[in-house]
């Protein structure tokens, strides 16, 4: 079995290590961890505790996106967003990990792998209302644009809506044993992840973009 998550083969960790990565903890010594094993050469990749799949299957459709999802939480980061953001973006991206190993696990229930609770979600919806608090209140619709920090923030709102469909997809599809949670994890962080974009705006002293609707082209434009 060679379930990647991150980049990490599965069947190349020790039991102990498998064991501590089912409980979501952190890797302590990655230096036996070979990035490399050939097994997915001809387009296919194995599932944790279940079947070898092709590359393009729904599930790894569904949590590939979220791994391009964390990414680019990453790379927003990289934009000093200030510490509170950025500790927020960190917590997130450690439960967007949990996220891909349960979407990666065809029987989750049967690996300990359903970590995403009402209480992330809570947390989420905590701080968007604690973020929006300190914004003037929409009116109209924004563009995504601004200061660096808040397009990166926006490009991944945009890459989280697109995880949370490949998940719908996943489920509607297939019937597969996807929790309710896990769902309105990525509902509530794609707003998160907008009202962070505003804050980061308003932090550098830029205004949000408002859309306008454009006017027909005049017949000499």
């Amino acid at each position: 079995m060679a379930c990647r998550l991150s980049g990490v083969p599965y069947k190349t960790l020790s039991s102990e290590t498998r064991g501590q990565w089912r409980r979501s903890t952190v890797f302590t010594n990655r230096s036996s961890m070979k990035i490399y094993t050939r097994t997915g050469d001809t387009g296919s990749t194995g599932l944790f505790g279940g079947p070898r799949v092709a590359k393009d299957d729904d599930r790894i459709e569904a949590y590939g996106t979220v791994d391009e999802l964390n990414a680019a939480i990453g790379m927003a980061r990289s934009a000093n967003l200030g510490e509170l953001i950025d500790s927020q973006l960190e917590i997130i991206q450690h439960a967007l990990f949990s996220i891909g190993a349960e979407l990666a696990t065809p029987e989750p229930d049967d690996h300990s792998m359903r970590i995403i609770s009402d209480a992330h979600i809570g947390q989420l919806e905590q701080w968007i209302d604690k973020n929006e608090s300190g914004l003037d209140p929409l009116k109209h619709f924004i563009l995504p644009a601004g200061d660096a920090g808040a397009t990166h923030l926006h490009l991944a709102r945009a890459i989280c809506r697109r995880a949370e469909r490949r998940v719908v997809t996943l489920v509607r599809r297939h019937e597969t044993s996807v929790s309710e949670e896990l769902i309105m994890y990525l509902n509530r962080l794609s707003d998160l992840l907008f009202v962070l974009s505003r804050v980061a705006n308003q932090t550098r002293g830029v205004a949000d973009v408002p859309w306008i609707r454009p006017d027909p082209p005049s017949s000499d434009s």
